[in-house]
């Protein structure tokens, strides 16, 4: 018995290392958050303070990736109003957005302090104009 065990032990083994490609699970997955309290409650300040709020990479002026830029640029053509936090300049902030939102990817977007999501959902949801309705509901509130 024990000596099938092992048998399929290096079976696996080996099976990996031929293997080109590997899984790396989230942390939301195996349970490894490293959110404090204090900066939850930094981030939940942040949201409830902010109408139209992006958490991005850079600053509404000056992007400092495509995606961000992305959402810069939609947000700006509907002509809104709305604040950004710099994830760069702030480690605490850029590894607990991710935990708060549960969504592994920046930017990210909160409008009417409801997690909207990332630049690919940015961009289909101004292309279908619910991005526009959500906007003008959450100004008028």
């Amino acid at each position: 018995m024990l000596s099938d065990r092992f048998t399929d032990i290096l079976r696996l083994d080996v099976l990996l290392r031929q293997s080109s490609s590997f899984f790396l699970l989230p942390s939301s997955l195996i349970g490894n958050k490293t959110m404090t309290p204090e900066v939850q409650q930094r981030i939940d300040d942040l949201v409830k303070q902010h109408k139209i709020l992006v958490f991005m990479k850079g600053n509404k002026l000056m992007p400092q990736c495509g995606f961000s830029n992305n959402v810069v640029q939609i947000l700006n053509s509907l002509g809104v109003s709305y604040h950004t936090i710099d994830i760069l300049a702030d480690p605490e902030i850029r590894q607990g957005i991710k935990e708060y939102s549960n969504w592994p990817t920046i930017p990210q977007i909160y409008i009417n302090g409801e997690f909207v999501g990332g630049s690919d959902v940015a961009i289909e949801l101004y292309q279908n104009g619910e991005l526009q309705q959500m906007v003008e509901v959450a100004l008028a509130s």
